[in-house]
């Protein structure tokens, strides 16, 4: 039986620290409504409904300008809920990108239109049910990689073998999900770790300071025993961290936070302001604002 997920908190609390102008959230989903936008029959999990407006109520609380809507897994190869979901806040003159969701299949005319919508990358999913394979990835990259777009990856390095010599090969730009999906139990000395951490020291490879409760031990925020990793990705290479919501926070193993400490815990990953500004604003502008 495919579980239904938890709502997210519905009243987000404000961060205690001043969130710089120019923030970008880059990492969030829309969801919904199920009645337009079918749900993949093969897919991990049923999540809530999340729309457009209470997507931008959350970025007015937290005071985010910006942000970066990844296609999830449930919709499959259909982009259409992100698509139409960035055409609306592009509509409105808000600043907003896009990660989709294709195979090797897919046309050039099509991907010159998901650009001309804002998406500027392809998510491969290695952990849910719904995404692409890595073959998929090979014969796409160097389509991509005329298009500036790059490559996000869902995937625990813990346990993807050869993940770092793969990446080595790409001509892309790489993005991974949740700080590598790998449990924080195993350690920053895990060799899937460090390897990751090389990628990010001479490599053009991202990650993304996001989904703290897809690899914590603890039940409640500020998931203490995170702390490590996220510095460990920091002085790796700060230039190479962004900052996503994950929300509405689909599929996790903890009861369901509240984003505004969500939010917080960059300041305990990254206690200097500049290391946060960088994180929040400067690092995504030159990753998926470029043009």
């Amino acid at each position: 039986m495919i579980p239904i997920c938890a709502p997210m908190d519905a009243n987000p609390r404000e961060p205690r620290f001043t969130v710089p102008s120019g923030a970008v959230d880059c990492h969030a989903h829309v969801f919904g409504p199920a009645s337009r936008y079918s749900y993949h029959e093969a897919r991990t999990y049923t999540p809530p409904e999340a729309s457009v407006a209470q997507y931008l109520h959350l970025h007015e609380t937290l005071g985010i300008e910006r942000g970066v809507l990844v296609q999830p897994s449930v919709y499959g190869l259909d982009n259409s809920a992100t698509r139409d979901a960035l055409r609306t806040l592009r509509d409105e003159g808000r600043d907003y990108r896009g990660i989709a969701v294709v195979d090797s299949e897919v046309t050039d005319a099509e991907l010159d239109a998901l650009t001309a919508d804002g998406f500027r990358g392809v998510r491969l999913n290695l952990l849910f049910k719904g995404g692409i394979a890595w073959r998929d990835v090979e014969v796409l990259a160097g389509r991509l990689a005329d298009r500036n777009w790059h490559l996000q990856f869902l995937v625990d390095v813990s346990v993807f073998e050869d993940l770092e010599a793969r990446v080595r090969r790409l001509p892309v730009p790489v993005v991974v999900d949740h700080m590598g999906h790998m449990p924080c139990a195993k350690g920053v000395d895990h060799p899937g770790f460090r390897g990751l951490c090389r990628l990010m020291e001479v490599g053009d490879t991202w990650v993304k300071l996001s989904g703290a409760y897809r690899i914590t031990g603890q039940d409640q925020t500020p998931y203490e025993d995170v702390v490590p990793l996220a510095r460990r990705l920091i002085e790796a290479n700060s230039e190479r961290c962004v900052w996503g919501s994950d929300w509405p926070h689909p599929y996790i193993p903890v009861p369901m936070p509240n984003d505004g400490p969500l939010l917080d815990a960059l300041v305990d990953w990254a206690p200097e302001a500049t290391l946060r500004n960088g994180i929040l604003v400067d690092n995504p502008q030159r990753l998926y604002f470029r043009d």
